[in-house]
């Protein structure tokens, strides 16, 4: 039998823990209303289920950025235009360049935290009499963007797969080859992110430690197992230009291409974030959260392999070696097939990881823009599946895009590479558009008014668009600071922009050496014009309302 002070005290106790789980249960209503108004102000109804928090989203823009890994798969881009000295300075360049861009981004996404990001970001900074059109080409660069990143992703499992066999079988590879084990990569990807897509957060935290793990199981036999090292005075002064251009400091920011690709896809948050709680904040930490780790770890992985094979044998193995020199490179380094082989298989499972968040994120910026009309079959494109509450058919329409996209590989490799070469070009064209008239709004004082003003420019609610005063969100970096970032965000972009056209070689008389990316981003500029001034023009009005402001 219990004494009556017992009793009381567990009583006491009672009261207390549920008082605790009633705060708790308020705390996460307060976040889930908080997260429905900011997106209910930029006029979009909540429809997706918010499943991640912000290490869950960390883990999604690190694994999905796989920076580490990706520097190691396009070593040879930084390294023939640069060396080793223009790897590391140009690396440290590209990353502070990065933080001041999604500081910028960040900034925005506080502020208007839908899943269409850089074109609704646009609508709303452009002039009234411009909006439509640079936000319906800002939406094709970044959905043309992230359909080419998936599919490059997926090209680096198949072509390392591939490599894996070669180095260990009597084996010719051929671009059939590589197109299949591409679309089983997709298909893998797409079973995980429609049939398992609840498990998505737990699985990107699982993602996150392997992208952490992995990494030292790299580094360690990297510094471990190379029987000699280079010096530091060899690395930080010696620079190449491979490519025989006027000067080395022509091709130290040509080789920049390399280390930029290895930053591709931090942006993935803001695609994501009507699935992320208190996304006004969290977007933007997670993804300077995700470069700030991301760096540090390649940066580390840089100088590990700049250390533990000598320069004379790594420009030998980018001039004879077949496909990504990566695999020959850790063959140098730990005097191994076998450890050369488990090295890239971590490699191999990482870069799938980055396809699998790449998936996610295409998928909603695509499911973003058909919400708004932006794209061919709008209506279906943008249904939302009741039972997973996901946009299972965007997800089908992207994979099925990077599985056609596949199918150029098969006759010609030179014109695929061209295809996916449109990455950076996608990405960096449809920043600058929204930092720069950022950095116009803001010069202007645009920014400054607490109390947004809400109205709506159309007569009939089915063309329904937003017409706000701009606001600043709870993010943000503040004064002549927040100026001077924005104007090095805009300087650093029209830096990379200009350079990522140029060839990695003087010569071009060979098509293999040709950089395609100004064919394939003109033709999708002149497509998506060509597609606004006769069919899209009468339907897309930018940013569609889906919720009456006036209701907040």
């Amino acid at each position: 039998m219990r004494t009556s002070v017992e009793l009381q005290t567990l009583d006491e106790e009672v009261h207390f823990h549920r008082g605790k789980h009633s705060v708790s249960e308020s705390k996460m209503a307060n976040d889930f209303d908080r997260d429905r108004y900011e997106l209910a102000r930029a006029g979009k109804q909540q429809v997706l289920k918010r499943r991640f928090g912000l290490v869950s989203m960390t883990g999604l823009s690190c694994g999905l950025m796989c920076t580490w890994e990706s520097l190691l798969v396009v070593f040879g881009v930084g390294f023939q235009n640069g060396g080793p000295a223009g790897l590391i300075y140009g690396f440290l360049l590209i990353w502070l360049g990065n933080i001041s861009v999604f500081i910028v981004i960040g900034e925005l996404s506080s502020a208007i935290p839908t899943a269409g990001g850089q074109y609704h970001w646009v609508s709303v900074l452009a002039p009234r009499s411009s909006r439509k059109f640079f936000s319906y080409i800002t939406g094709w660069l970044t959905v043309i963007g992230w359909i080419a990143a998936l599919t490059s992703v997926s090209f680096f499992v198949a072509d390392l797969t591939l490599q894996l066999v070669k180095i260990n079988e009597d084996f010719v590879k051929t671009g059939w080859q590589g197109t299949l084990v591409l679309w089983a990569t997709l298909v893998l990807c797409i079973v995980i992110n429609v049939f398992i897509s609840g498990a998505l957060p737990s699985i990107e935290v699982v993602i996150l430690i392997i992208h952490i793990l992995g990494f030292f199981g790299i580094i360690i036999p990297l510094v471990y197992l190379t029987p000699t090292h280079n010096s530091a005075k060899e690395i930080l002064t010696t620079f190449s230009n491979n490519g025989a251009w006027n000067s080395r400091a022509l091709a130290f920011f040509i080789g920049l291409q390399g280390n930029a690709l290895a930053f591709v896809g931090t942006d993935s948050a803001v695609h994501m974030s009507e699935e992320v709680k208190n996304a006004s904040t969290d977007v933007a930490r997670s993804m300077l959260l995700s470069l700030g780790i991301n760096g540090v770890l390649a940066f580390g992985m840089l100088f590990a392999v700049l250390f533990s094979v000598p320069i004379a044998e790594i420009m030998t193995i980018l001039t004879t070696s077949e496909g990504f020199p990566v695999i020959h490179i850790f063959k140098a380094a730990v005097g191994s097939t076998a450890g050369a082989t488990i090295m890239t298989s971590i490699i191999i499972v990482l870069e799938f990881c980055s396809a699998l968040g790449c998936l996610a994120a295409a998928s909603r910026m695509t499911w973003s823009f058909a919400r708004d009309r932006g794209l061919p079959f709008s209506r279906y494109i943008s249904m939302i599946d009741k039972r997973t509450t996901i946009p299972v058919v965007a997800i089908v329409v992207v994979t099925l895009c990077s599985a056609l996209l596949a199918l150029i590989n098969i006759g010609n490799n030179v014109a695929f590479n061209g295809t996916i070469s449109l990455v950076l070009e996608g990405f960096y064209l449809s920043y600058l558009l929204a930092i720069g008239l950022f950095l116009w709004r803001r010069m202007r004082g645009d920014m400054d008014n607490p109390d947004p003003v809400l109205s709506f420019n159309s007569a009939t609610h089915s063309d329904e668009t937003l017409d706000t005063a701009l606001h600043w969100g709870p993010w943000r970096l503040k004064g002549y600071m927040g100026i001077a970032n924005n104007i090095v965000a805009c300087s650093y972009l029209l830096l990379l922009i200009f350079f990522s056209f140029w060839p990695t070689q003087l010569d071009v008389s060979n098509a293999e050496y040709m950089n395609w990316a100004v064919l394939v981003t003109g033709f999708i500029l002149i497509f998506s014009i060509g597609y606004y001034l006769i069919w899209a023009k009468q339907s897309y009005t930018g940013p569609i309302v889906e919720v009456d402001p006036h209701t907040l």
